[in-house]
């Protein structure tokens, strides 16, 4: 599951950053073969925009698995579970689609971990110092433990029915989630962490797309 429905508000663009090229092929293009690449899925369920399910479907139309395009909704956990309700498999990997360079070798290490933990996540360990700032900017004295700190990736993997469970709870609750693991996180199921990748980088900013370049082979 392929979650394309987001405003790209950081990306200060007029389109959908999800449409924006990469080396000719749409960041959307690039995350799709990389799953088709992995061998590990057996359908592909890409989240819309309202409006823009037309331009997807063109876009997708010689992929060679079953494609399903539905539509997003106003939060992300929305887009979420609108794909996970229209998806059929037992396990379900959901990707951001702002991650054109997620590996095949990375789904495939996701999936593993999730047919055996039922929800797993790739992780990047925090090299930085990190620090609190207040209100106004200045750093606050307290220091930040890294250890045990982690910075989350996509895709996420999950038993589909744990997932649906979780986001339909999380909506009773009126729980805010940042990512899909945290509807999980919230029913006090354990989620497996697995090894991430630098590559596997979020294009946000306009000049992501220039580091995205310089990490392709030549």
């Amino acid at each position: 599951m392929i979650l394309a429905a987001g405003r790209s508000e950081r990306f200060r663009g007029r389109v959908n950053k999800v449409f924006v090229l990469l080396r000719g092929r749409p960041l959307l293009r690039w995350c799709v073969d990389a799953f088709i690449a992995s061998g590990a899925v057996e359908e592909l369920v890409v989240v819309a925009r309202p409006g823009e399910e037309g331009q997807i479907s063109a876009l997708l139309s010689e992929v060679p698995l079953p494609v399903q395009v539905v539509l997003g909704g106003e939060r992300r956990q929305d887009s979420a579970r609108a794909g996970v309700e229209a998806a059929r498999g037992e396990y379900v990997l959901v990707h951001d689609a702002a991650r054109p360079l997620v590996s095949p070798e990375l789904i495939r290490r996701v999936l593993k971990a999730t047919e055996e933990f039922e929800a797993a996540v790739p992780v990047l360990s925090v090299v930085d110092t990190v620090r609190y700032v207040d209100e106004r900017g200045f750093l606050r004295p307290e220091d930040v433990r890294r250890a045990g700190l982690v910075r989350i990736q996509t895709p996420q993997g999950f038993r589909r029915e744990l997932l649906l469970s979780a986001l339909e709870v999380a909506e009773r609750q009126g729980l805010p989630l940042t990512d899909d693991a945290s509807a999980v996180l919230a029913l006090g199921r354990r989620v497996a962490a697995v090894p991430g990748s630098p590559e596997n980088l979020k294009i946000t900013h306009p000049e992501d797309l220039k580091l995205a370049e310089s990490l392709l082979p030549g």
